[in-house]
C-alpha cells in the first residue's frame, strides 16, 4: 500500500507540473484525488462551482488519466463558472443535472442592482461562493442565480431582500435562463492556399509574419 501511494504521488506530481496558474495547485490537486478514487470506485463525484482558471487547469490535467472522463456544467453555453462531474469513462455515460436555477425577480426600475447586490444578498444568507454558479442580470427584471440543487429551497425560502428591493425567488428550468449569446461575425475571402495562417490572418486581419508565432 505504501509503495502504490508513493506512486499515486509521483505521478501527481509529474501531472501538477503542467499547470500553469500556479495559484490553481491546491484546487487542482484536490480534484486529482478526487479522479483517481472515482476511477478506483467506478463512482461519479461532483465539484462544487469552480472559477474559470482552476477549471481549465483541471481539464488539461484530466485528459492526461485514463479511464476518467470529466463533464463541465455552469447551466448554460456562455457559464463562466461550471462544475466537474468526474468519473470512470463506463459508468460517466451521460451529462448529470447537476446545476440548478433560481429567478430572482423585483422591482428594480427605481434601484437598479449589480452583480455585486445579488451576489452580497445571496452570500449573507449563509451559502458559500462555492455552491453559486453565475448570476446573470436581467436589468429592471432581477436576476437569474445558478446553484447546487441542495441549496435551492434554502434560498428561496430565505432570500427576501436585494439591498433595499424586496425579491421572490422561483426555480426555473436551465432552459428559461435569459442570456446573451455570443457575438459571431461572417466574411467572405478568397486566399491563395488553405493554411491555417492564411486563413487566420484573414479572419483576425493580422499580417501572416505576426500570426505564424501564435499558432
Amino acid at each position: 500500500l505504501c509503495h502504490i501511494a508513493q506512486v499515486i504521488k509521483g505521478d501527481n506530481d509529474v501531472l501538477l507540473k503542467a499547470v500553469g496558474d500556479k495559484s490553481a495547485i491546491e484546487e487542482v490537486k484536490h480534484i486529482l484525488d478526487t479522479a483517481r478514487r472515482a476511477a478506483t470506485r467506478r463512482e461519479v463525484f461532483h465539484t462544487d462551482f469552480l472559477t474559470p482558471p482552476v477549471l481549465k487547469e483541471s481539464m488539461i490535467v484530466l485528459q492526461k488519466l485514463a479511464d476518467v472522463k470529466a463533464v463541465a456544467q455552469g447551466g448554460y453555453p456562455q457559464a463562466e463558472r461550471c462544475r466537474l462531474s468526474i468519473g470512470h469513462s463506463e459508468v460517466l455515460t451521460n451529462d448529470p443535472n447537476v446545476v440548478a436555477a433560481i429567478n430572482i425577480s423585483g422591482n428594480f426600475s427605481f434601484q437598479p442592482c449589480s452583480h455585486g447586490d445579488f451576489l452580497g444578498a445571496i452570500l449573507g444568507k449563509g451559502i458559500a461562493r462555492e455552491k453559486l454558479g453565475d448570476i446573470i442580470l436581467q436589468g429592471e427584471k432581477g436576476a437569474h442565480v445558478l446553484i447546487v440543487p441542495e441549496l435551492v429551497d434554502f434560498l428561496m425560502s430565505t432570500l427576501d431582500k436585494v439591498a433595499n428591493v424586496s425579491v421572490s425567488c422561483t426555480q426555473i428550468p436551465l432552459l428559461a435562463l435569459e442570456y446573451e449569446p455570443p457575438r459571431t461575425q461572417s466574411f467572405k475571402t478568397v486566399e491563395a492556399s488553405l493554411r491555417v495562417d492564411a486563413l487566420a490572418s484573414a479572419g483576425f486581419k493580422i499580417s501572416r509574419s505576426k500570426l505564424v508565432n501564435l499558432i
